[in-house]
Parts: C-alpha cells; structure tokens; sequence
C-alpha cells in the first residue's frame, strides 16, 4: 500500500514522459484525420 503519511510536494513529478507521449498521441490523430479525410474526398471523387 501507498505511505499516506510521506510528504508530497505538488507539482515536484517528472511529467516528461506523459508529454512526450501525448505529444505523439496527438500528432499521430492529426494523421489520422488527414489521411481519413484524404480517403473520403477520393472516394467522392471516384465515385462521382
């Protein structure tokens, strides 16, 4: 179990990680997107 009696100090965790990772998360929807929205105007265009 965690040691609720150990101090904590707000905002002292190294969050590097998290904004490397969300970071990549965000990039890699931004592609998706793009590449969904490439494929509907495509198909549109095809398909007309």
């Amino acid at each position: 179990m965690a040691d609720h009696n150990a101090e904590h100090k707000h905002g002292s965790m190294d969050i590097r990680d998290h904004e490397k990772t969300f970071a990549g998360f965000i990039r890699m929807s931004i592609w998706v997107t793009g590449i969904s929205i490439g494929i509907l105007v495509f198909l549109a265009l095809v398909n007309s």
